[in-house]
């Protein structure tokens, strides 16, 4: 059985990390270098870097933030945030991220999904979905710009979509649990999890450590995201691990 990965999430933006609920009342977290040598001495898997404000304000990720973190980290490094053509996936790479995440631009333009797996690598590709629970009624509708803006997009049907474009993996975040600390949506993450054959990464509602192991066993994930519980000190990336491994979750420890 493949293991179940922890990823903490860095949300910059202004060059800090921040944290907030909907991506709104953002509190200053640190450093994100230093968070992110934290996280990769704590033994995660992976690391996340999203500027949160580079697509709804029109700029694009700072590359030389990235250069600096994947100077200072030894593990997987996604970046995300203002992506818009094959040129920033090119220069995200090149400054030392191993995964890109894709959004708003990957829903103004599904092709480059396919274009960006065919020229790197469907490994290098993560789609990012935030997706808002539709009021009254069942299923999620895809958002963008950070959640401020709905596309009329059903949340299932553009993970089938985006799957087979090319996307080798799906970052799933729930707008509705996001920074509440009150658990994931696992009907959302289940749901999509089982449509789709590739890895699930789970976002939005860490606020236990039962939450995360509710998200990776009854939501089918294959990785958490938390943020808030990791950023404040709630926990440690081993604190996870080890509850997990006494659940019966299979995790990676370091050696």
């Amino acid at each position: 059985m493949l293991a179940k990965r922890i990823i903490p999430c860095l949300d910059v933006k202004d060059g800090r990390v921040v944290k907030g609920i909907e991506f709104k009342g953002l509190r200053d977290a640190g450093d994100p270098v230093e968070l992110a040598a934290t996280y990769d001495r704590q033994g995660a898997d992976e690391l996340v870097y999203l500027d949160i404000s580079a697509s709804l304000e029109g700029r694009r990720t700072l590359v030389e933030v990235v250069r600096k973190t994947a100077a200072e980290v030894f593990i997987p490094l996604t970046v995300g945030g203002g992506i818009r053509d094959l040129e920033d996936i090119r220069n995200l790479l090149a400054a030392g991220a191993d995964k890109v995440s894709i959004n708003t631009a990957a829903v103004d333009n599904p092709d480059l999904i396919r274009q960006a797996a065919e020229r790197f690598g469907s490994q290098c590709v993560v789609v990012a979905i935030d997706a808002r629970r539709v009021p009254g009624q069942e299923g999620w509708e895809v958002v963008t710009h950070g959640g401020t803006k709905p596309r009329g997009l059903d949340v299932r049907a553009w993970a089938e979509k985006v799957t087979a474009l090319g996307a080798g993996e799906i970052l799933l975040t729930s707008m509705d649990m996001d920074g509440g600390k009150k658990g994931y949506d696992l009907a959302l993450t289940a749901m999509v999890a089982r449509e789709v054959s590739v890895p699930v990464i789970a976002s939005g509602g860490a606020g236990s450590l039962e939450d995360i192991g509710r998200v990776l066993t009854e939501g089918q994930a294959d990785a958490a995201l938390a943020a808030s519980i990791f950023h404040y000190q709630q926990y440690t990336v081993n604190d996870v691990k080890s509850y997990l491994r006494d659940l019966g979750v299979t995790v990676r420890f370091e050696s």
